[in-house]
């Protein structure tokens, strides 16, 4: 079984793949989209999950997203089609470094994908390429909560603690107009769906040729998640408008 088929899985019980409950997105989206009429982009969408809620909230909301995956953009189309919000959705197969368009957007979004473009700050110079005069950008990423071992950071990448993660950012020409650092229930909730789902997954399925190799990932994640970064690693989301136009 490959990688995105374990993320797949991973994810079945928790759609937003990053440690923010249902109430936390909702915030989040609110703030990045206060008129209801936005056009939205989000660069790396995964199965457009956060695109979804956006337009099943506003029915003025236009949006599309980017992704490498056609299994999750496929995904993402099939939804759309059950909430019946495909026609406000257009969905791009294509790196998200890569993605131009002639329009701009009121909303660029990159929820936990700043792996993807190169980090946190090439993922706003991403977003800035897209964004309107006046327009916001909702990111998330990780950060250090307290000094992390070496582990941590070969197995999670090199990050900053918060305030120098918002010192960054600020020096980089944005202001933050809204933010939310996941608590630790989100933190170990989003651990234990993803590792949960996949153990399920693996013991519901047993004569599955796959099930051993699912079981044992989930065992070693569970166990990198409690041994080397549990208590080192947070994440903050952002609402970002640029410091001058």
């Amino acid at each position: 079984m490959n990688r995105e088929q374990i993320s797949r899985l991973a994810h079945a019980n928790h759609p937003i793949q990053s440690p923010l409950d249902d109430d936390s997105v909702r915030q989040l989206l609110e703030h990045g989209a206060p008129c209801g009429d936005e056009r939205v982009l989000d660069l790396g969408c995964g199965g457009g999950e956060w695109l979804l809620r956006a337009l099943t909230a506003h029915p003025q909301l236009h949006a599309e997203g980017v992704d490498i995956s056609e299994d999750a953009l496929r995904q993402a189309r099939e939804a759309a089609s059950r909430l019946g919000v495909q026609t406000r959705l257009a969905l791009h197969r294509q790196e998200a470094a890569d993605f131009r368009s002639a329009d701009s957007f009121d909303l660029v979004l990159s929820v936990g994908a700043a792996h993807a473009l190169g980090g946190l700050l090439p993922t706003l110079a991403a977003a800035r390429r897209h964004l309107a005069p006046g327009g916001r950008v909702l990111i998330g990423d990780g950060f250090w909560e307290r000094e992390p071992s070496q582990e941590a950071i070969e197995m999670l990448g090199d990050f900053t603690d918060l305030a120098t993660t918002l010192d960054r950012v600020v020096a980089d020409g944005w202001t933050p107009v809204h933010g939310h650092v996941s608590t630790r229930r989100e933190l170990d909730d989003y651990e234990w769906a993803c590792w949960g789902s996949l153990a399920s997954w693996a013991l519901d399925h047993p004569a599955d040729p796959d099930s051993s190799q699912v079981l044992e990932t989930a065992a070693v994640r569970r166990t990198e998640w409690l041994r080397v970064y549990r208590d080192t690693w947070g994440f903050v989301s952002l609402v970002l408008r640029q410091t001058s136009d």
